[in-house]
């Protein structure tokens, strides 16, 4: 109820809500001439049989005929006056059961609805909104980014130009404002002026479009975008976008570097505060199978390793913590650190048989770009000929099918293979077989939707890689610079102030593992760094502490320590 007098005012101003109730009620003035007429007409055909009726039984009669009730307490007995019964009936019948409900429909109660939606949905954000981001779209990234800004207790809002598809995400409480996506109206509404980012998750013409739109009210807000085709970067920066990003391409490039044969070395993932992070695969190295106290990491390169990740189960090590040949080591060290680590490690071990990529996409294509540049041998299987690029390379044929796959390598000593479709189903399906048909490969799979990884880890795979997490993160990481460093989906390295409670106390008083979960993989005081300090130490004012944990264990520590 205390919205009808906002779909009243919806009605009375809405250009289009006045062109359907002129139209409804032409058809209403239509009907009404037409009972009348055949009231008037129903008159004189009774005087005709020398009967008399008053006005009101003569609409009665024709309210009866035509809306096919016909009580029968009143006939005709000449042929004329049963034509003329037949006649209104067959026009009552088009006019009030058919064309009324229909009329009815698509001129009022459609269009009341629409209203509905339109006042229960935002039109704007609240005067005074700023520092929040913008999004154009739900996809998988803004669900996982959704996810990161409410861990942050970060403000956003997504602009939808569907009232129907405003009106779902609402019920799934995501912040969303109406309007087209295409007009300046809609971004002042926003608050763009204020945001702290835009992120435009289109496609690469309505992209341009609505950066070219934003540019023209904001010539200052941090624009993220994405791009399909690689012709398209040029368009979106020149359109005024701050960073444009081809994430499929960026998947293909990490999942191709993340298979055995490629490299041994670390690939450092980022750095925060002075602190290097770095992924190593264990798979064919030193201390493959030993524990971490028998690795003797630390000792010989300097690194330390701060996380184990095992098939998507993520661990802080122990002593004696196993090192499996599917474990990939989260290590932590300076840039002197990594150089020592990669000399130790060495070159990749060779394999002569080819890395196997399921999916001759975008991802996939990515994937075997840089295998190329790195002159690694790969095949890649792909139902759909228009997508060969190189005929000694690329192989037509269904995954599903195992003599398409033989042909491809999977039955030889083949050390990975990637699965990199779009549809988290298949790769599901493809992850099941290929470790059925070779227990001891290294499968690394693509997730579209976050929600998947946990199940591709559980059915056999050794890596999994979400488009949406890895987008997220970077959109994370350009939103807070040096403040967090996101590794995975729920994994966090954040930093954190030495507090009152914990001056004077060493790290094994502090129990910050024990109360919290994180772990401290460093001490930062002033331009210097301690990796892996001594549980010993007592902490002092003035030092900032780096930490590792999972966003449960972040939020913890920072509701804990204070």
């Amino acid at each position: 109820m205390k919205f009808m007098p906002s779909q009243l005012a919806y009605f009375v101003k809405n250009k289009t809500m006045k062109k359907n109730l002129r139209n409804l009620g032409k058809f209403f003035l239509i009907i009404a001439i037409a009972i009348a007429t055949y009231s008037i007409i129903f008159h004189y055909i009774m005087e005709y049989e020398g009967k008399q009726h008053s006005w009101i039984t003569g609409f009665y009669w024709t309210l009866t005929v035509m809306s096919t009730l016909g009580f029968g307490d009143i006939t005709f007995t000449s042929d004329l006056g049963r034509t003329f019964s037949i006649f209104v009936l067959l026009s009552g019948i088009i006019f009030l059961l058919i064309m009324l409900p229909f009329t009815f429909i698509r001129f009022f109660y459609a269009p009341w609805l629409e209203s509905q939606l339109q006042v229960r949905t935002p039109h704007e954000l609240p005067e005074g909104t700023a520092n929040h981001i913008i999004m154009t779209s739900y996809d998988p990234i803004a669900i996982s980014l959704i996810r990161k800004l409410n861990h942050y207790g970060l403000k956003y809002a997504i602009a939808v130009h569907d009232a129907q598809a405003a009106e779902e995400l609402l019920e799934m409480n995501v912040r969303v404002v109406i309007g087209e996506l295409d007009t300046p109206e809609t971004y002042r509404r926003l608050r763009v002026e204020q945001a702290a980012l835009v992120f435009v998750n289109n496609d690469d013409m309505v992209n341009t479009n609505i950066i070219a739109t934003i540019r023209e009210i904001s010539e200052n807000v941090p624009i993220i975008t994405i791009a399909d085709a690689y012709d398209s970067i040029d368009v979106l920066e020149l359109a005024g976008a701050t960073h444009v990003f081809q994430f499929t391409k960026m998947l293909g490039v990490t999942m191709a570097r993340h298979a055995l044969g490629v490299s041994a070395q670390a690939n450092i993932v980022g750095s925060l505060g002075g602190v290097f992070i770095a992924e190593a695969y264990a798979a064919h190295t030193p201390y493959e199978g030993k524990t971490l106290i028998q690795s003797g990491l630390r000792e010989k390169t300097g690194v330390i390793v701060v996380g184990i990740w095992q098939r998507g189960k993520f661990e802080i090590p122990r002593p004696q913590t196993i090192i499996h040949p599917n474990s990939v080591l989260l290590l932590a060290g300076s840039e002197e650190h990594f150089r020592r680590y990669d000399d130790y490690i060495g070159s990749a071990r060779t394999f002569e048989a080819p890395v196997v990529i399921l999916g001759g996409g975008r991802v996939g294509q990515a994937a075997a770009e840089e295998l190329d540049s790195l002159g690694v041998d790969y095949r890649v299987l792909e139902k759909n000929s228009k997508s060969i690029k190189d005929d000694s390379k690329y192989i037509i044929g269904d995954a599903a099918d195992i003599h398409a796959l033989e042909r491809a390598g999977i039955s030889l000593e083949s050390p990975s293979v990637l699965i990199t479709t779009h549809n988290d189903d298949i790769n599901i399906y493809l992850t099941i077989y290929c470790r059925k048909l070779r227990p001891n490969i290294q499968i690394i799979s693509r997730a579209v939707l976050d929600r998947n990884i946990s199940k591709l880890y559980s059915v056999g795979a050794d890596i999994v890689m979400s488009y949406a997490s890895m987008g997220a993160n970077k959109i994370t990481s350009i939103l807070k610079p040096d403040e967090s460093l996101m590794l995975a989906e729920g994994l966090t390295i954040f930093k954190a102030d030495v507090t009152a409670s914990l001056v004077g106390k060493t790290l094994t008083e502090s129990q910050i593992r024990r109360k919290t979960g994180c772990n401290v993989i460093a001490i930062r005081t002033g331009d210097a760094f301690d990796v892996n300090p001594d549980p010993n130490i007592k902490l002092t004012e003035n030092e900032e502490l780096i930490l590792i944990g999972t966003a449960e264990a972040e939020k913890e520590f920072k509701k804990v320590i204070s």
